[in-house]
């Protein structure tokens, strides 16, 4: 068996033969003669995606094992489909689109809640070879009417409604008042009824989904070429223009397959489960794509991981549908770790048949790796990756060779990706010295090819800075071992009387103080200094403290783990951070409202009411 290094050697030398090797995994229409020609990979082959994640497990005969549990603690129910069952439903859903005039290449917006339907709805979009767009269920009318007029669907598939803690969210109101402000008119809208919320249908332009899928006849997958496209997923938090992120069907088949076994060490029939949404890049790649891909059982969760109905929700899961690799972000852990300090919930459960827990989305800071460790006692995998990429740029590749684990680090790059640190002059930084993260081209399969409709674009956002490179917008570096240490947004780094300093840096030093649940670091500005840190802190239930004296205690860690040159002597005690659905951090707002500035609430946020919060908090410090 090959090591970590002779892999990541041959990805990177022998890019071809690596490729080929990893495409031998996916079923062909017409195999690839050719691996990568102009920065696009099996263009002259043909497959489809859908027949890859359901029909062909069904052909050798494994159509009787559950392919999606979905699990939903705010409706109180559980249901689980195999993969002929999964299959039976994509195909009369594909039938159903078909008949509504969808054919390949043309595009489906679906807005709809984690209910298996929306997964239904992207694999039927996918053996079509339709491209879907998945819009987070829930956003704004304005922002789904934004990505409806980039996107310009025939078909919009949404449902009633989309059910939070505590309260429903009518989702078809929404979609009215989007298609009232969009130019582009669908010909058809189908609308999934939930118990929960009625809807009303559009007399001429609604359907109901139950009806229209039963009185469709299935639909056969359709051939595509492998540089077709598959899907475009709107970045978060996007504002004017939306930038829509394009995803092929041939790499990004071959990638995410090689993924499951080789990054994750996931084997065909284990339970896989990716605790995030289908509105996302993790629930498109990994909720939905990859494990179907791979064979595995795919975990579909409507909840959180705090309040439905406790802190050991996530456990309960993993215990109960024998789950084998969580994967989720370090917020949502960090949210766990807030309420549950002492881990008194997840030892009501047995978890022993939980093998890796891996965590990516927002920087992992090593209190929150040694406490999940600590209580879990399994390795706790920080990986990194991006929209753009679709799937790790740096992980722990525990199916090829398992790593020693650095804290604070997503470990090496993945076999594929070519990372590169670069000086703003454009010369690699030595060991240790922060630089911009990029990618030496050409990307591997699987990440974007282009923007859609924005080849320029493209080309400005990711591609002019560092010719030959692309440019992932966060700042950090490698060690000398060859770890890379990824310490935020390159516009996350602040300049403190000249010296240019990490908040992420500030962060892990912060986060390590035992009353401290989380927190988050933001440059504010400064007459004297140019910009001076102010840290926003969450702390753990029952901690009880007062503010002047923790940030006294704060800033003397900085001093001792930093150096005097941070300058950091202000730490506001706040009840939440302000999040987007997805766990990132609003620093940027933070910042804005820190310095006085006016701000808008961005419409990814999770929850409105935190940023009146920080606010108020600004204010009485």
């Amino acid at each position: 068996m090959r090591g970590y290094d002779e892999s990541y050697r041959q990805s990177i030398h022998r890019p071809e033969e690596f490729w080929a090797e990893a495409a031998l995994g996916i079923d062909w229409d017409v195999a690839p003669a050719t691996v990568t020609r102009d920065d696009r990979w099996f263009p002259d082959g043909r497959l489809n995606t859908c027949h890859n994640a359901l029909d062909r497990h069904v052909a050798a005969g494994r159509g009787g094992q559950a392919a999606l549990i979905h699990d939903s603690p705010v409706t109180g129910t559980v249901r689980t489909l195999t993969y002929a069952e999964l299959l039976d439903e994509v195909a009369r859903t594909a039938g159903m689109l078909r008949d509504l005039g969808v054919v390949a290449g043309d595009t489906v917006v679906i807005y709809m809640p984690m209910v298996p339907e929306a997964v239904v709805a992207m694999l039927a979009c996918a053996r079509l070879g339709a491209v879907h767009s998945v819009v987070f269920g829930g956003f704004a009318a304005r922002e789904l009417a934004l990505r409806i007029d980039h996107a310009r669907p025939k078909v919009v598939l949404s449902a009633s409604c989309g059910i939070e803690p505590g309260r429903v969210v009518a989702y078809k109101p929404l979609l009215d008042a989007a298609l009232e402000q969009a130019a582009h008119r669908p010909a058809h809208c189908v609308i999934l009824g939930r118990p929960q919320c009625a809807a009303d249908l559009v007399e001429g332009r609604d359907l109901d989904w139950a009806r229209a899928v039963r009185d469709a006849a299935p639909a056969a997958c359709v051939s595509v070429a492998a540089t077709d496209p598959l899907y475009i997923l709107y970045t978060s938090g996007t504002t004017g223009s939306p930038k829509g992120v394009v995803r092929d069907n041939g790499g990004h088949a071959v990638a995410l397959h090689w993924s499951m076994a080789n990054v994750y060490g996931a084997a065909p029939g284990e339970v896989y489960w990716a605790a995030s949404d289908v509105g996302w890049v993790v629930g498109h790649s990994y909720i939905v794509y990859a494990p179907l891909l791979a064979g595995c059982t795919t975990v579909l969760y409507e909840g959180k991981p705090v309040g439905t109905p406790d802190p050991g929700a996530f456990w309960r899961v993993v215990a109960t549908h024998g789950v084998r690799t969580l994967f989720t972000a370090p917020t949502a852990i960090r949210a766990i770790k807030k309420e549950d300090p002492s881990g008194n919930f997840a030892k009501k459960w047995d978890l022993s048949g939980l093998r890796y827990l891996f965590l990516a989305g927002e920087r992992l800071d090593p209190d929150t790796y040694h406490w999940a460790s600590g209580l879990l006692g399994i390795p706790v995998i920080d990986h990194w990756w991006q929209t753009e990429t679709g799937w790790p740029i740096a992980a722990n590749c525990v199916g090829i060779e398992p790593l020693p684990i650095k804290p604070g680090s997503p470990s090496k790059p993945v076999p594929g990706w070519d990372v590169r640190v670069l000086d703003p002059e454009g010369g690699e930084c030595p060991p240790g010295v922060d630089g911009a993260v990029t990618v030496k081209l050409p990307l591997p399969p699987g990440a974007l090819p282009t923007l859609y409709r924005d080849e320029a674009r493209f080309t400005r956002s990711y591609l002019e800075r560092y010719p030959g490179h692309y440019v992932t917008g966060d700042g950090g570096h490698l060690d000398e071992d060859g770890y890379l240490y990824v310490m935020g947004r390159i516009d996350d780094v602040i300049n403190v009387a000249g010296h240019r300093l990490s908040t992420g840096a500030m962060e892990e030093v912060i986060a390590a103080h035992p009353d401290v649940a989380e927190c988050a670091v933001v440059g504010v500005a400064d007459e004297l200094k140019g910009q001076l840190p102010v840290g926003f802190v969450v702390l753990k239930a029952g901690a009880e403290r007062d503010q002047d004296e923790l940030e006294r205690e704060l800033t003397a860690l900085v001093r001792e783990r930093i150096g005097p040159v941070a300058a950091f002597r202000r730490a506001v005690v706040v009840g939440r951070l302000p999040k987007t659905r997805s766990g990132k951090i609003l620093r940027a707002t933070m910042r804005d409202i820190a310095d006085g500035h006016p701000y808008t609430t961005p419409s990814t946020i999770e929850d409105p009411a935190a940023l009146p919060e920080i606010a108020e908090a600004v204010k009485r410090t």
